[in-house]
């Protein structure tokens, strides 16, 4: 067995933790997406952790905490939106991502869409999905999604926009 000093790695590196885990994910740009279901009332969150899984069939993944106010609906919904935001979108991802937020509330716009999920307005573009697994991940699930429905251009007929980011704990855009 090597040392870790005789590969070249740092022997001051910390153990690794909720906090260094955090930490070094702040340093990591994201995209922004907005996850939707329909349960008594629609219920959606803010992700960082949307992932397109595969193409055939056409899958995507993300990430919610059990504790999260939107899981309960999560948990049994069949279908699910997904939202990928604009840089002109830091207060909807704002909303989505505040706790006892009204979430669907004035001024967000959306819609019933496909399967009765509901469709934000807006967006760069979205997605309907079916659900087809739940994966225990700690105390978060990794739910992977068939994409069924969708808009490249999120109803935009130009598709244009640029996306939203998170990186250091804040919204962000691209620069050029």
């Amino acid at each position: 067995m090597t040392a870790s000093s005789d590969l070249g790695l740092d022997t001051s590196a910390r153990r690794a933790s909720p906090d260094l885990l955090r930490s070094v994910f702040r340093r990591h740009a994201a995209g922004v997406a907005v996850i939707t279901a329909q349960g008594e009332r629609p219920v959606g969150f803010t992700a960082t952790s949307l992932t397109s899984v595969a193409a055939e069939p056409p899958l995507i993944s993300f990430g919610v905490g059990t504790s999260s106010s939107s899981w309960p609906v999560l948990s049994e919904a069949g279908h699910v939106g997904v939202h990928i935001l604009g840089e002109h979108q830091r207060e909807l991802a704002a909303t989505f991502s505040r706790s006892g937020a009204d979430r669907f509330a004035a001024p967000t716009a959306w819609r019933p869409g496909p399967q009765g999920v509901p469709v934000l307005d807006g967006v760069l573009a979205w997605l309907v999905c079916r659900v087809v697994a739940r994966v225990p991940a700690g105390d978060h699930r990794i739910v992977v999604a068939q994409a069924v429905a969708g808009d490249a251009h999120g109803g935009d007929a130009q598709g244009g926009g640029r996306p939203l980011l998170y990186h250091q704990g804040r919204f962000n855009a691209l620069r050029d």
